[in-house]
């Protein structure tokens, strides 16, 4: 099932919806700076992935000069029950949490609780003593820390963490025999536990995708002195209207929690099954365990979210740290965030480097992120603008997110 948006470029309109979420105003994609039938072509491709049979259902949305000019849903949140794509499906959006407990914590630093240099041992002692496994002749050695952990290597992603992927790895082994990377206790307990495993590499010697965010959601709690739900919730999801983000889903939404979709051998769409990594058992159910509250708040990757709550997030960035009157961050922490902060030596891919929490293009300061189930949102800071394509598939893919955006970007007239 497809909603359509009319854009026509010759008959200035303004057209005020409403839902439960927030007001959105539309005018003519042509007075915003964008091509009404280069969107026109976005939105067919979107609907081709359905026709294909590549996703149950996508939603996407594109944020310019603060209205939103393109929002369609395509296909289905529940196949078996034909239950359609909605503007408030909620969707697990796992490693886009990574921005938003960034934030949490800068909220933190403009507070002045801490500077983004400081040893992440001034707070969680226990990092104080852990080692670095380093490579030599003879296998290998357990080193100190020549230059210790900072916030800013765990916001960069060059802490030595690691997520416990990498076959034939040591330390990576150790996440997985350890359990370490399990969601079955507070995350403080199991931040305390890492501190215990040794380092992949020198902290700020390398980019290595980890548990970094989730020790940034720890140090949350730590400075605030709250839970990481609670702090979230008075902080970011409250002040900015994300009525539908957090660490669970409340059993009167659970009919708007999109199904997680996979791939049989065949190629055919299935519900999703198993553990992707986060538990060691292969019966974990991701379609029910973002349906009960959680002992074990991830900021790494824990939370669900919709597309208008998260259009909120990126518009907030794009107004430099305000939305609607409301200040979250400063202007110039906002700008520390979409900018490239990796530690001399250290590189994420050719053409980006990586802010705080999210990569960075270098060329054009597009910064954005993706999740583990196939959402992904990218802000362009120059053109005052923001996209966002949400599906729930996994193993991640994100082709027809890129496709949007890249059509949504000829888009702009320049």
């Amino acid at each position: 099932m497809k909603k359509t948006f009319k854009i026509t470029g010759l008959i200035v309109f303004v057209l005020l919806l409403v839902s439960c979420k927030q007001g959105k105003v539309s005018v003519s994609s042509e007075e915003l700076g964008l091509s009404g039938d280069t969107l026109e072509l976005a939105a067919e491709s979107m609907q081709s992935y359905i026709d294909d049979g590549q996703f149950a259902g996508i939603a996407v949305m594109t944020i310019k000069n603060g209205t939103v000019v393109h929002d369609e849903v395509f296909g289905y949140a529940d196949i078996e029950n034909q239950v359609s794509i909605k503007d408030n499906t909620i969707y697990r959006i796992f490693s886009m949490s990574k921005p938003i407990t960034t934030v949490a914590l800068m909220t933190l630093y403009d507070e002045g609780k801490f500077k983004l240099d400081d040893k992440v041992s001034e707070y969680i002692p226990e990092f104080a003593e852990t080692m670095v496994y380093t490579p030599n002749e003879d296998g290998f050695t357990l080193e100190p820390q020549q230059n210790n952990m900072t916030i800013r290597h765990l916001l960069t992603h060059t802490s030595g963490l690691t997520y416990g992927w990498e076959p034939g790895s040591y330390v990576d082994s150790l996440y997985n025999v350890t359990g370490v990377i399990n969601w079955d206790a507070p995350i403080g307990e199991k931040v305390k536990q890492l501190a215990t495993l040794p380092l992949k590499f020198q902290p700020g010697t390398r980019w290595e995708y980890g548990l970094s965010i989730d020790v940034a959601g720890y140090l949350v709690e730590i400075l605030s002195g709250k839970p990481l739900d609670q702090y979230f919730n008075e902080t970011l999801f409250e002040p900015l209207k994300m009525d539908d983000t957090g660490f669970y889903v409340p059993e009167e939404k659970h009919d708007r929690l999109a199904s997680l979709y996979s791939r049989d051998t065949a190629g055919k769409l299935i519900v999703m099954r198993g553990s992707a990594g986060l538990s060691e058992s292969e019966e974990t159910d991701f379609n029910a365990m973002f349906k009960s509250p959680t002992i074990h708040f991830s900021g790494g990757g824990g939370l669900v979210s919709t597309v208008d709550d998260y259009a909120r997030f990126c518009m907030m960035l794009l107004n430099g740290g305000e939305l609607e009157g409301v200040r979250i961050l400063e202007e110039s922490t906002v700008d520390l965030i979409m900018s490239d902060q990796l530690p001399e030596g250290a590189s994420y891919v050719e053409g980006s480097g990586y802010g705080l929490g999210g990569s960075v293009v270098l060329a054009t300061g597009e910064y954005g992120w993706g999740g583990a189930a196939s959402t992904s949102f990218s802000v362009f800071p120059a053109d005052n603008m923001a996209t966002l394509a949400f599906t729930q598939f996994m193993p991640s893919t994100y082709t027809y997110a890129n496709e949007y955006k890249e059509i949504v970007k000829r888009a702009v007239i320049k």
